[in-house]
């Protein structure tokens, strides 16, 4: 089994990479493999609402030369999704939305191809507007028919500079509450399909 952890911060290695990072030791205890897939200095843009994915089917985006066929095959090729967004302006970065708007599309244009795949969702935030983003980034699961696991809290962290939200130790915990969450349902989904 295998988790893919998508950072749409423009900070590489920053707090929602830490937060990111809590949730996989969980997951790694459990035998689960984890790769981290950091958006900074990558170059993305958005949906150009061209449709070729629905004509093409070939679970790729027909907008060639930025990183996002390279995300969705990471997408496509596990068992489980984190993405992890710092909170811009009550919402995710532009780079996350746009991820998300053409990873979202490709899926539906190719039979939902994410579907009962596990997905969470993990936000850095300063202050306010984590709940904004943690629902845009819950969006793209539900709509991919993605079975969505809780923890103990929101999956929020707080801290402004890097290495803050270690700081915050009940983000800290949530992230490995949803990790032995994540790594549970996984188990139970992969014991399913063996029924």
């Amino acid at each position: 089994m295998r988790v893919v952890g998508i950072n749409g911060s423009a900070r590489k290695g920053g707090n929602t990479a830490l937060l990111l990072r809590h949730v996989f030791t969980e997951l790694e205890k459990e035998g689960i493999e984890t790769r981290l897939v950091e958006l900074s200095g990558k170059r993305i843009h958005g949906c150009t609402a061209c449709f070729k994915c629905f004509a093409n089917k070939d679970r790729r985006c027909a907008v060639k030369g930025d990183a996002v066929n390279e995300c969705i095959a990471e997408i496509d090729g596990a068992d489980g999704i984190l993405l992890g967004s710092p909170t811009y302006f009550t919402d995710v970065t532009a780079e996350m939305k746009a991820l998300i708007d053409r990873a979202g599309m490709v899926g539906r244009a190719n039979g939902n191809m994410y579907r009962r795949k596990v997905g969470a969702a993990v936000v850095a935030v300063r202050r306010a507007g984590a709940i904004h983003a943690f629902d845009t980034m819950n969006h793209f699961f539900f709509i991919g028919e993605m079975i969505v696991p809780g923890s103990s809290y929101w999956n929020i962290g707080v801290g402004r500079e890097i290495g803050e939200v270690e700081k915050d130790e009940e983000g800290v915990a949530t992230m490995h509450t949803l990790g032995r969450n994540v790594a549970w349902l996984m188990k139970r989904l992969a014991a399913a399909k063996e029924e």
